[in-house]
């Protein structure tokens, strides 16, 4: 199967739900014979149920993890974290631009930027380069105006209640 055209999509908000979007997504490409990348930006820190599923719907899922195993201060970036993004920003550029996916994830990118790890206009490059039969998903809290603007479908993922406020820690088999 081929895609009749390539839309962008920008999933963002402070919201629960955003990758597990772009999962969904992921999962019905893959149902239909899609090729899928997910590119994980800033989600070091072990092994997600996503990436168990991969194994399992490889070749047509594939997943790359990038990031360290610790939270990112905006007001003091390491030199590890922005060469460790510049390179995922050239992983996402390839599975992007090399025609072997139909669908690609670039899950956390916008979060990256707002970090300043990379340049919103790295952003905007990708979107710019994208080829015609490409779906692009773009995640992260924080995403651009000029992002959002570029792209073709946004949805904005609002908090209204949320259990962590009541101590419920990230669960396996649900948030990872």
């Amino acid at each position: 199967m081929e895609l009749e055209k390539g839309q962008v999509q920008v999933y963002t908000g402070n919201g629960k739900g955003k990758t597990t979007a772009a999962l969904g997504l992921a999962l019905r490409a893959v149902g239909r014979g899609l090729r899928v990348c997910m590119v994980q930006f800033i989600k070091g820190g072990g092994e997600y149920g996503e990436h168990l599923a991969a194994e399992r719907l490889a070749p047509l899922l594939t997943i790359h993890q990038t990031g360290r195993d610790c939270w990112i201060f905006k007001d003091k970036l390491d030199p590890e974290d922005i060469r460790i993004a510049r390179e995922t920003l050239e992983l996402a550029r390839r599975a992007l631009t090399g025609g072997q996916y139909d669908l690609v994830i670039l899950d956390e990118i916008n979060g990256a930027a707002w970090f300043g790890l990379i340049g919103v206009e790295d952003i905007l490059e990708l979107i710019a380069a994208r080829p015609e039969l490409t779906e692009l998903v773009l995640t992260g809290r924080s995403a651009d105006p000029r992002v959002i603007e570029a792209a073709d479908l946004v949805t904005e993922m609002v908090e209204v209640k949320h259990y962590y406020q009541a101590g419920v820690q990230a669960r396996i088999g649900i948030e990872k």
